[in-house]
């Protein structure tokens, strides 16, 4: 094995398509799958744990936890083959306690699972078309009884068992609400389905014999042993309503019939993305999560319902809804509430809610913030972070910061920090983002669009572009080790941009294929790229070509990294193989062992390579590599890996993959040599704020100090003012308290002299009572003496009736002892021969028995339809006994009364006759027993009736309340119908004047077109017009300036000429001073004149050549516009041509056709043959005839020959044109195209002349 060893860190994401995906542990920490283990997550400490999945899984399907918390179930696919693996999450760390994959029955898969209430058994159902129910006993991997759920292979969703009985287990599924029993070995139903069935998509017990479902269409319904008991009908929001409640709009407390359905229901991932697609009107109830209120139920997308139990009633009302909020950072931020929530659970303590979406993010809430929110929904929270819903295709990190990139095709941009395991930020696109590269400093991105790729900013809470790049489709991009340079692909060419001036400095080409991967060498000297071509090219920057290169045209490569001393390259791709490169040849290939190695990345000690696979692990090997299996592998992703990075210090690793799922690994060499490479300099804490930003947030701040300021001088006006209320407010009731004390104290003196004149009064009535009493006592001992006397006699005369009775009673006995025994031994003959008759008909009995069991399951079925019949009529029944009750209860009272006042004249004969008769004391005790009954009776009967009335109050209240609510509805109503009616109204005149105003709109835009153009036209002939008065400015300038030296050199040249005139006398004098005055004057002055007359050329040159070349401009703009113009007139004209010519041939042909009648008329005159005078008179004839077939000819041959004469004055016409236009760059090859055709168009129709 290797020593370069791995360990979990940390996880980003949730793994996709598990039922029943998140669950609570404890108060605390949550249980969730993600990649191809389940994380245990604190939430308040924010750790995680791992529970490892299976070697060479393929798939988890499902998740279940125990009843007691302390054992984990997963369903997944193990080498194609279905398996259940039991894990003990009380041992830490958690270990297998079984695993169920020999099994003797047909499976495909798992697709649910439950714990029984004391998790001994466990409940699994298969997929279709077997649909297998299966009760283990999962410790001895015993099946307790298996029978098949559905024959007719509809989809089940969901199984369970009772929370208080093994043995009972409810199944839903489309068309499917099945109650079974586990008796004798087998699972038997205990319920018969009514009414039309429905797609039953969740369920959850509420009690030990009540059950809620629901279904696709928004329905719930509370079933008791089988037996519906309440109906609710969930209808969704309209989305005009914006923030409405959901409405309930249906329900009833007896069995009623279902509605049929439409069509039947999809499987429940067609379900998932049916809902995801598009939203229908009806909510499909997905998730139920019970608690001890009631329950909670997903309502439609992004929303869940909170029921609470009615008291003393088998019903439930809407208490709250919940709702998933708005995501601000999403480019639409309704798509955040239009995802399904597919699985709920409460805590132990039911504080706080989870819940797991379709868009595999996970949402939590405190249930106290549903409490105290009352009127309004309550929104759910992350849980954590928000995480990718699809693959990651781009994984980059940084050098100065702890900071993690990563870009997925749901179309949004994370960035993560692996030191604190947080969200830094994150951001949605419209677009599809396929790459992303992250800059060493942490402080911006590179990111390939669909459209372009993207330069980007990493504010402090948002992410801005800042450069954009018209490369489509880019797939991979990277920021070079410096940071000065950055590759993008687009195809199989690879641009290179600068960072500082953001150019593109050169392009690399040479693939034939997609590239797939980029690396550059430690001095950012060389890149190194591979793509599906199967070719692995070395390029060097500074010249922009290749230095090294290695095709294999069968192997198309995934990823490619280069060794740290850059002399290594080390490629992976579809051939099962690990290649290392050096010189442009292979050096080895490391076998991958049945797998496809998918990414590839080096230490940057070189001491560590780690590669991910095709299904989804990571092997860490140590370099140099072996040929054998010398790594270590670990179970990681869901699906293959796509991108693998290793952070500056080599002290993490960091994987992606398809799944959705990013991985955090702490990796080190158990040799550890020269591994750990510490930080001279510590991350940095520095972040990017823009000075918008920030002058807004400064001016917020001072609005805010100002807002406080006013509000403390606020305050303390306010206080002043209170604190003078309260003092006169204290000065008056200080007053009245006075006033009301003296008038309290006079009124207690009044009251003590009434009650000294009362107690004397009282004193003196008492006094006359007592001696009333006396007297009513003595009559009445008088009396009871009598009537003892009369008593005591009648009690001899009975004891003496007692005594014969007994003895005759007593013989009585003796005979009847002897007959007694007499009849028993005949009874016991003849029961014995009963006996046997008996068994004999018992076993006939038992036949009967078998056919009564036929006929009484045959009239069980008409004894349940009658039921509903027979309900209603024990209801008159009981209706009619509760008013006989009533009335009795009132009959009752009276009696009572009267026993009240018979119980007290008893009593007080009982006191008096205490010390004299114990009998009747006996006789005392009986009755107050039995009158202490009574009383217990009346107490439970007024009782009775006072929650009776209770309850019909509650109802007529209940009824008030909501006819209320009736009226104040249908008073909305109406004024909501008249507000639509104006606004209708109102808007139709609206919307014309818009259209009027949008025609006039376009009419300027048009205007503006056209002014636009003149402008620019005019602003042209302003700057030549300028251009030409400069150079005359110019010219005018020289010209004076030439006039003015030409003036003084005529005065010198008279002045000289004046002197000369002196010597006229002197002829050889005036002779040298006329050759001194040629000398001076004429060779001085050609000499000028021609250096005057070069610069003046050079000048003028100039000044030409830039007016020339200002006009060569605006004629080829012109010429640019004109040239499809002139164009269509050349098609013309050779058209006219083209028409011209057939028109001549076709006079040709006449002419032909005339000349040859002419010809066949004469030879069948014969003229030849005549005689001479006949020949006379026939020349005559035919010098006559000739005459005018001459005459036509010339006519025919003169329109030729002028039509001939008209085309070649146009053609020449024409060439005049082309040879103009062709002094013009970029209109010689039309010019000349033209050219050539008509030439040749004349010359072939010409010739034949």
């Amino acid at each position: 094995m290797s020593t370069v060893v791995a360990q979990w860190q940390h996880v980003f994401g949730l793994r996709p398509h598990v039922t029943n995906n998140v669950f609570f542990f404890d108060e605390q920490i949550i249980i969730f799958p993600a990649g191809n283990h389940c994380v245990k997550y604190n939430v308040d400490q924010k750790w995680q744990k791992f529970i490892p999945g299976s070697d060479k899984s393929q798939g988890m399907l499902t998740l279940s936890i125990s009843p007691n918390r302390r054992y984990l179930a997963i369903s997944e696919i193990v080498q194609d083959k279905p398996a259940i693996t039991i894990y003990e999450l009380s041992s830490i760390p958690c270990r297998k306690r079984k695993v169920l994959n020999n099994f003797e029955f047909p499976v495909q898969r798992f697709t649910s699972m439950a714990f029984s209430p004391d998790s001994k058994y466990l409940l699994t159902l298969t997929s279709p078309p077997e649909s297998n129910l299966v009760y283990w006993l999962w410790e001895k991997q015993k099946i307790m009884a298996i029978i098949r759920a559905d024959t007719q292979n509809n989809p089940i969703y969901q199984v369970s068992i009772n929370p208080q009985d093994n043995t009972q287990v409810c199944v839903t599924g489309n068309g499917m609400f099945k109650l079974l029993r586990f008796t004798e070995g087998t699972l038997k139903q205990t319920n018969f389905q009514r009414g039309e069935p429905q797609n039953y998509l969740a369920h959850a017990w509420v009690t030990d014999e009540k059950i809620i479902v629901g279904t696709d269409t928004g329905k719930l319904f509370l079933f008791e042993s089988g037996d519906l008991r309440w109906e609710t009908n969930i209808m969704a929001k309209q989305p005009i309503g914006g923030s409405k409640s959901l409405d309930i709009i249906q329900e009833s407390e007896s069995l009623i019939e279902f509605p049929p359905l439409s069509s039947p229901a999809p499987s429940f991932e067609q379900l998932v993305t049916s809902t995801m697609q598009n939203h229908s009107s009806m909510p499909q109830v997905f998730a139920i999560a019970i608690y001890s209120k009631g329950f909670a139920c997903s309502a439609g997308p992004g929303r869940v319902l909170l029921f609470e139990k009615i008291e003393e009633k088998d019903a439930y009302r809407e208490s709250r809804e919940i709702q998933i909020p708005l995501e601000p950072q999403c480019h639409d931020p309704s798509q955040s509430d239009r995802q399904d929530v597919l699985c709920m659970c409460f805590s132990p303590s039911e504080e706080t809610l989870v819940a797991s979406t379709s868009r595999n993010q996970l949402y939590s809430i405190t249930m106290s913030l549903t409490e105290i929110s009352k009127g309004e929904p309550v929104h759910f929270e992350y849980l954590m972070y928000p995480l990718h819903s699809a693959s990651i295709t781009g994984l980059a990190t940084c050098i100065r910061k702890p900071l993690i990139a990563t870009c997925s095709l749901d179309r949004s941009i994370h960035i993560w920090n692996y030191e604190s395991n947080t969200l830094e930020l994150f951001k949605e696109y419209p677009e599809e983002v396929y790459t992303i590269g992250l800059h060493p400093s942490g402080h911006y991105i590179v990111v390939g669009f669909a459209d372009k790729l993207r330069l980007m900013n990493l504010l402090i809470d948002d992410i801005r572009p800042f450069k954009e790049y018209s490369v489509r489709g880019c797939r991979e991009c990277s920021f070079s080790n410096g940071g000065h340079l950055f590759a993008a692909v687009n195809g199989n060419v690879i641009h290179v941009f600068t960072t500082t001036s953001l150019e593109n400095i050169t392009n690399l080409k040479g693939h034939t294929g997609k590239i797939r991967s980029l690396a550059w060498n430690a001095d950012d000297s060389k890149l190194i790229s591979a793509g599906t071509d199967g070719a692995v090219y070395e390029w060097n920057l500074s010249s922009g070509k290749r230095e090294t290169e290695c095709v294999l045209k069968s192997c198309s490569y995934n990823c490619v990294t280069i060794s740290p001393d850059a002399k290594i390259i080390f490629a992976v791709g579809s051939d099962h193989t690990l290649k290392e490169i050096a010189d442009s040849s292979v050096l080895r290939e490391i076998p991958a062992f049945d797998v496809i190695y998918t990414a590839i990345v080096i230490s940057y000690s070189g001491r560590m390579v780690f590669v991910g696979t095709s299904v989804g692990t990571i092997r860490a090997m140590k370099y140099p590599l072996s040929l054998q299996k010398e790594f270590n592998e670990y179970q990681a992703h869901a699906g293959p890996v796509t991108k693998m990075l290793l952070t500056f210090d080599d002290q993490y690793l960091l994987t992606t993959a398809e799944d959705g799922c990013l991985f955090t690994w702490k990796v080190f060499d158990k040799d550890g040599r020269g591994i750990k490479r510490e930080r001279e300099v510590g991350f940095a804490e520095e972040v990017l704020v823009t000075k918008t930003d920030m002058e807004e947030k400064a001016q917020i701040m001072l609005e805010l100090k100002t807002r406080v300021e006013e509000l403390k001088m606020e305050n303390e006006y306010q206080l002043r003012l209170k604190d003078m209320n309260y003092s006169e407010k204290i000065k008056e009731l200080t007053d009245k308290f006075i006033q009301e004390m003296e008038s309290l104290k006079t009124k207690n003196q009044v009251l003590k002299t009434e009650k000294e004149k009362q107690d004397v009064q009282h004193r003196a009535h008492v006094e006359r009572i007592t001696d009333k009493h006396h007297q009513e006592v003595r009559d009445l001992e008088s009396c009871n003496n009598q009537k003892l006397l009369l008593e005591y006699e009648k009690y001899q005369e009975l004891q003496l009736k007692s005594q014969r009775m007994q003895e005759e009673y007593e013989k009585q006995l003796r005979d009847n002892d002897e007959t007694k025994s007499q009849a028993l031994e005949e009874l016991t003959e003849f029961y014995e021969a009963r006996l046997q008759e008996k068994s004999s008909l018992l076993e006939e009995a038992q036949e009967d028995v078998r056919q009564q069991l036929r006929e009484f399951e045959e009239t069980k079925k008409q004894i349940e339809e009658d039921e509903d019949r027979e309900i209603q009529d024990i209801k008159t029944k009981y209706e009619k006994k509760l008013r006989d009750e009533k009335e009795a209860n009132l009959r009752l009272r009276g009696e009572t009364g009267i026993m009240r006042k018979k119980f007290s004249s008893l009593q007080k004969e009982i006191e008096e006759r205490t010390g004299d008769i114990e009998n009747l004391r006996g006789e005392q005790v009986k009755l107050q027993g039995v009158i202490k009954s009574l009383e217990k009776d009346i107490q439970g009967l007024k009782r009775e009736i006072q929650e009776r009335d209770e309850t019909i109050q509650d109802k007529e209240k209940r009824i008030y309340d909501l006819k209320k609510k009736n009226q104040e509805l249908e008073k909305f109503k109406f004024v909501l119908d008249y507000k639509i009616k104006e606004l209708k109204k109102q808007i139709e005149p609206r919307e014309n004047e818009i259209k009027v105003m949008k025609e006039q709109i376009q009419e300027m835009e048009a205007e503006l077109e056209k002014f636009h153009k003149q402008n620019t036209q005019l602003e042209l002939t302003v700057t030549v017009l300028w251009q030409k008065l400069r150079a005359t400015d110019q010219e005018v300038r020289k010209e004076r300036q030439k006039e003015w030296d030409l003036e003084a050199l005529v005065k010198r040249f008279k002045t000289d000429l004046h002197n000369c005139v002196a010597y006229i006398q002197e002829p050889q004098q005036l002779k040298e001073k006329i050759r001194g005055l040629f000398e001076k004057y004429v060779q001085r002055a050609d000499m000028v004149e021609i250096a005057g007359m070069n610069s003046d050329l050079q000048q003028e040159y100039a000044r030409q050549r830039e007016h020339l070349e200002r006009n060569l401009a605006t004629l080829k703009k012109k010429v640019v516009k004109e040239s499809e113009l002139h164009r269509t007139d050349y098609v013309r004209i050779m058209q006219e041509n083209v028409s011209l010519i057939k028109e001549i041939n076709e006079l040709r042909r006449e002419l032909k056709f005339t000349r040859s009648q002419v010809y066949d008329l004469e030879a069948a005159l014969k003229l030849s043959k005549k005689t001479r005078p006949q020949e006379t008179l026939d020349t005559v004839s035919i010098g006559g005839m000739p005459s005018a077939a001459p005459t036509r000819r010339l006519n025919a041959k003169e329109e030729t020959e002028r039509i001939i004469e008209m085309q070649r004055l146009e053609i020449r016409r024409l060439r005049d044109q082309i040879q103009e236009q062709e002094q013009f760059p970029g209109f010689h090859t039309v010019a000349g195209i033209r050219h050539i055709s008509l030439e040749s168009v004349v010359d072939l129709e010409v010739k034949p002349k």
